[in-house]
């Protein structure tokens, strides 16, 4: 593996506790410029519903507002959870997207709702619509490719934009599915990291070249909060603990301000869960986390690493997208599509 590769940025445009939904926006696009400034590769947005810590549930929206707002950086969905959606509504929208900004779109699918039952039903879909979620990957592949010249239903815009798509998961099922399709993936270890190698020795053994990518892909996740020293770090990074904690015991909330004493906050039995669930994290300043940073990438050898900062302070979130650089480990610069 070459030392150094693109690396991408996941965000979740954050609602800081105090904030209105439009401040944490406003700090959203502050982030995709930096993100920018940095010479990052991508900048992910991921679909969640009924949060009010998180402002990307209309992530196509919100994606053309980051794309009015910077120039080069790569716009795109990680991900769309696609049980929500009508796959032609998808491909208009992305359509709509890479009519108004050209082929820096991406378009990565999930297949888990991104939500509660509840919302789910509000939302007009069923449980088993995630069961088609490989005929829906295929049904948007059509409506975005070339061959619907023919087809009575066709999506303006849309048709013949071939936005690149990506599988994400967090077990076999995405990975394999990814394979078959020939198309790239992305593991989600910054949260559920416990099938990693198994999912990613899956892919690469499966992969079948296609008309989109003629060998594998693969994009790993992970937490990455640099500062100017650890221990600063390691405090703006309770703001993520935290709101794992406040997920597991099915509290709501916007993100929680950092705090210097965790043990008053969360059991023995939630600090584990938290450590596990966040154990792809890289916490620290630059001299701290190069080498853990180092030997992960050289055990899983992705081609791309995405990384996110899920975190209160906005001035914390910035200062480690500054310090990216000083890594010395990825290519800062732009990719064509997939590589």
């Amino acid at each position: 593996m070459s030392n150094s590769i693109p690396l991408s940025f996941l965000d979740l445009a954050p609602v800081p506790e105090g904030k209105s939904i439009a401040e944490g926006v406003a700090q959203t696009v502050e982030t995709a410029q930096q993100a920018e400034k940095s010479g990052l590769n991508r900048y992910w947005m991921a679909e969640h519903h009924n949060m009010p810590g998180i402002a990307s549930a209309a992530t196509s929206v919100l994606l053309s507002h980051i794309g009015a707002q910077t120039k080069r950086i790569r716009i795109g969905a990680g991900g769309v959870m696609l049980p929500n959606h009508a796959p032609l509504v998808i491909a208009e929208q992305f359509g709509t997207l890479q009519a108004l900004y050209g082929d820096r779109v991406d378009l990565g699918l999930g297949r888990a709702p991104g939500t509660d039952g509840a919302t789910f039903q509000a939302l007009r879909r069923q449980m088993q619509d995630a069961d088609r979620f490989p005929q829906d990957v295929q049904e948007l592949m059509y409506f975005l490719g070339n061959g619907t010249d023919d087809s009575p239903v066709q999506a303006f815009p849309g048709a013949k934009s071939n936005i690149p798509i990506w599988i994400l998961g967090s077990s076999l099922f995405g990975a394999t599915l990814a394979a078959h399709l020939g198309l790239p993936y992305v593991f989600a270890s910054h949260f559920a990291p416990q099938m990693l190698g198994q999912a990613i020795s899956a892919y690469r053994e499966q992969f079948r070249p296609s008309a989109y990518l003629d060998k594998p892909y693969v994009m790993l996740a992970a937490n990455l909060l640099l500062a100017d020293d650890d221990a600063t770090a390691h405090y703006h990074f309770t703001s993520a603990q935290q709101s794992f904690v406040r997920l597991r015991r099915g509290e709501t909330g916007q993100m929680p301000k950092p705090t210097h004493d965790m043990d008053s906050i969360w059991s023995t039995a939630e600090k584990m869960m938290v450590d596990s669930a966040l154990s792809v994290s890289f916490i620290g300043s630059v001299e701290t986390v190069k080498p853990k940073l180092t030997a992960f990438l050289a055990t899983y050898q992705p081609d791309e690493l995405i990384v996110t900062a899920n975190i209160y302070d906005q001035a914390a979130r910035l200062r480690s997208l500054e310090l990216v650089s000083e890594l010395n480990l990825f290519d800062l610069q732009p990719t064509e599509a997939f590589v």
